[in-house]
């Protein structure tokens, strides 16, 4: 019994089985993704030799995603969200069966993966913000802790054995089978959706357009819980995001060994794998917004840590430190987001969080990288780690309900009281 204490609650998987097939579904799909993702930058690569281009891979995804994100959260706050991820999910199928015959067919063309690239990461800013507002229908709430844990279980699960299965892969039947396998894949996605019951928005129904984006941001600013929920993560991921310094640190402290490299990529991976199996004990927190705050200091005095020793052992075990604290981190803000949401703002605000997982993150490396260029990439996780633990005090002195908000209390908290939605 005290193991399964420490161990993730896997209930959830237990006990409903539409969250079941959806679950397992959408974590075959994801190994599918990621494969694609390998190839994708992989086939870049071949054809132009420039890592510019393969960044530009990125820009692609990222683009898209800012733009059409809130677009996606109020259609999926308008329409059956069922039947809205069945159609993005079909057509991204078909997009991953177009990356398979280019392919096949030996085009070459790399505007042509950049134009797929960002028509995927479209569908995916519509698909996404739906599927996320799932969970809350599916589970009771006193397991959606498990059930964001769950999700991160998958998406580290997908994102270190997706491109180890495409690394076997691609020297046996080439980029093309990849493609393919990921097509195939969406098979199983599909299935998981199609059984769940038809799952229209909660309340009033609003209209697709501007005034429902408008209201979804106006409902996010009314709510403390929810703004200090995505500051917090802002701070954490703008302020030490320490990816683009790895292979700075790696030349500096290694020698620029590709094995070293291969370690310091896979150390957050490592700790965000450790940190869901082992989630356990998160059951019985029930100040998770406290929690995230605190994840979120962690996670910056770890990358101090990271910033300033020099041998392996150590840089590797500041990183899977850091890398349970980010996951301990999402896993908590996640239930903070499906339990303090409304169901008809459910959508729109996923969009947001969705929005800021993918694209701070990004300009936190990018801030990393010019950090490093004035005083050295281990200076530059230092100051970024320090600057991330203040961040997280500040942010919980100006968002002090995010600080008191437990899952103990009404769903409908307080907080969220003035949410109305506008009617069209």
């Amino acid at each position: 019994m005290t193991e399964r204490r420490w161990l993730a609650d896997i209930r959830p998987l237990r006990e409903s089985p539409a969250y079941r097939r959806f679950w397992f579904g959408s974590a075959f799909s994801s190994v599918g993704n990621a494969m694609t993702n390998f190839a994708v930058a992989l086939q870049v690569y071949r054809l132009t030799g420039s890592s510019v281009a393969v960044g530009a891979v990125g820009l692609a995804t990222f683009v898209p995603a800012l733009l059409f994100g809130v677009i996606g959260g109020a259609l999926g706050d308008s329409l059956d969200r069922r039947r809205l991820v069945l159609v993005t999910q079909t057509c991204l199928m078909v997009i991953s069966a177009l990356f398979a015959l280019q392919a096949f067919l030996d085009l070459g063309q790399l505007w042509l993966l950049y134009v797929l690239v960002a028509i995927e990461a479209t569908l995916g800013a519509i698909n996404g913000p739906a599927r996320r507002t799932f969970m809350p229908t599916l589970l009771p709430k006193e397991q959606i802790p498990a059930g964001s844990a769950l999700a991160m279980l998958s998406m580290h699960f997908s994102v270190i054995t997706g491109p180890l299965l495409a690394g076997l892969i691609v020297p046996l039947g080439g980029l093309k089978t990849c493609y393919l396998v990921d097509a195939i894949t969406f098979v199983a996605a599909l299935y998981g959706v199609f059984r769940l019951p038809p799952m229209r928005p909660e309340g009033n129904q609003v209209r697709p357009g501007f005034a429902a984006i408008v209201d979804g941001f106006r409902f996010l600013g009314r709510s403390r819980v929810l703004t200090g929920v995505l500051l917090a993560d802002v701070s954490a991921t703008l302020l030490a995001m320490p990816i683009a310094l790895f292979p700075a640190i790696n030349a500096e402290r290694f020698g620029g060994s590709p094995r070293t490299l291969g370690l310091l990529s896979a150390g957050l991976a490592i700790g965000g794998v450790a940190g869901t199996v082992f989630s356990g004990p998160l059951r019985h927190v029930h100040r998770q917004g406290l929690g995230v705050l605190v994840a979120g200091a962690v996670w910056g005095a770890a990358l101090t840590g990271f910033g300033a020793v020099h041998g392996l052992a150590l840089t590797l075990a500041f990183l899977i430190v850091a890398g349970v604290a980010d996951v301990c981190s999402v896993m908590m803000r996640s239930t903070i987001v499906q339990l303090a949401t409304p169901d008809a703002y459910r959508a729109r605000i996923n969009a947001a969080e969705l929005t800021v997982g993918a694209g701070v993150p990004q300009l936190g490396n990018f801030r990393a990288g010019l950090v490093a260029e004035g005083v050295g990439p281990g200076a530059s996780a230092g100051i970024g780690g320090i600057a991330a633990v203040i961040g997280a005090v500040l942010v919980g002195i100006a968002c002090p309900a995010l600080v008191r908000y437990s899952t103990r209390d009404d769903v409908r908290d307080s907080d969220l009281s003035a949410a109305q939605p506008v009617h069209q």
